[in-house]
């Protein structure tokens, strides 16, 4: 996206540098990174991130409204409804492609949004190993609003421990240590000292909750819960995940973030929102019209993730087809642009912004960033089989007044 800076970086890049990397990443937790980290991050213009956060501030503005809680009331699934919901969520991400405007420019597209947790242990690790390896330029970071690692780390622990100490603090997820994202849930607990723990883990006596705590195997009290649950994938398993309490029930915990607001900002929100950098959206039983140019739409299920169930190739057929259309969204399709250039063909990208929302204050914080490259019909692992710059990456976001470029190991990157 700077032409400059990739130009110089494609030029530095060397195989084994990018091999030693991905070893020494795989260093300190041997096995599990799961998915394809790719050769090269994303450099990220001032102008394009400033166009990025003017989107993400917008629907803040709109959850902030008085009336978005009754808005969108209907987006919780029926029977996932959690009590004791607080004001704001704690976590949110939003994602942009990287897309054509029509006039020969690039401009994000809002693609998606989450009131949920992603990758925010990792994305503070892996960057900084790369600059050891890969040559990546001054004045861009991966973090945002200012933030440097050691700002993040303590606004995380801000934001997830708030003041209950590590040992009353639980990752909670789903068989934790077989997850893709498991990296994630180490590197958290790495920087926060809060352990993973499966949800058939959890001991239950009265309305409070306990857990074994690792190293001293003593039943320790849960007071703060940071989820990592998609209740999409505990009812799709929950046969065979094993005998677990159900943590829809009142508990004396807090939530970080409730699992509410999984539903309230999700694709649910995106029909609300009117802006030049999301695309049209609407909810299908709003349809009073088939588009003409359907072909031009996407088909995505509210209830949903990691992209299952959307149809992209859409007719006609495939809309009569649904029998629940107030669960489901038409959304415009966006033409995501080749701008990343790599030694054979260029990749398509995707960038999420992830914010941090402290208990207390009063609108959230951009904090960090990943980004996910793709050379296949969809973003994702499974659509960039046996292909190269592709998978998991980050973006370095010019801050202002950004300086030269500077070196990493081996060939020096000029400024141009």
């Amino acid at each position: 996206m700077v032409p400059a800076l990739r130009e110089a970086y494609n030029d530095a890049f060397t195989k084994e540098q990018y091999e030693a990397f991905l070893k020494d990443l795989d260093k300190r937790y041997p096995g599990a990174i799961e998915f394809r980290i790719a050769e090269t991050p994303v450099f990220v213009p001032f102008s394009f991130g400033e166009q990025m956060k003017e989107v993400c501030e917008k629907i803040i503005d709109f959850m902030l409204d008085p009336s978005f809680k009754s808005i969108t009331e209907r987006s919780i699934s029926p029977g996932d409804r959690v009590p004791d919901e607080n004001d704001h969520c704690h976590f949110l991400v939003f994602d942009f492609g990287i897309c054509n405007d029509g006039m020969g420019n690039l401009e994000p597209q809002l693609i998606e949004m989450q009131g949920f947790p992603s990758l925010y242990g990792f994305q503070a690790w892996y960057p900084d190993l790369l600059g050891n390896y890969l040559p990546l330029p001054a004045g861009y970071s991966q973090y945002l609003d200012g933030l440097d690692h050691t700002g993040y780390i303590e606004l995380l622990k801000q934001v997830i421990l708030g003041d209950t100490p590590p040992e009353n603090t639980i990752l909670l997820e789903i068989n934790p240590h077989k997850q893709k994202t498991k990296i994630d849930f180490y590197c958290t607990r790495d920087y926060l000292g809060i352990q993973p723990v499966c949800l058939t883990e959890l001991i239950l006596e009265g309305k409070d909750l306990f857990y074994i705590r690792e190293g001293s195997g003593m039943k320790t009290p849960v007071k703060r819960i940071y989820n990592r649950i998609i209740f999409d994938e505990l009812n799709a398993r929950k046969e065979d995940i094993g005998p677990h309490i159900d943590i829809r029930q009142p508990l004396n915990v807090k939530w970080v973030t409730h699992p509410n607001w999984f539903y309230r900002v999700s694709k649910f929100t995106m029909p609300f929102i009117r802006h030049p950098f999301v695309p049209p959206t609407f909810f299908l039983n709003e349809i009073t019209q088939i588009p003409y140019d359907l072909e031009n739409y996407v088909l995505k299920p509210l209830f949903s993730f990691a992209g299952q169930g959307v149809i992209i190739d859409l007719t006609a057929e495939d809309l009569y087809k649904i029998k629940d259309p107030a669960n489901w969204i038409l959304q415009k399709k966006v033409d995501y642009a080749d701008c990343i250039l790599t030694p054979d063909k260029p990749a398509k990208a995707e960038i999420r912004i992830m914010y941090l929302w402290k208990e207390g204050d009063p609108r959230p914080r951009p904090a960090i960033n990943l980004a996910r490259l793709s050379k296949g019909k969809m973003i994702g692992v499974r659509y960039n089989q046996d292909k190269e710059w592709v998978g998991g990456s980050v973006a370095f976001f010019e801050r202002p007044q950004a300086g030269k470029t500077k070196a990493g190991p081996g060939r020096p990157v000029a400024s141009r």
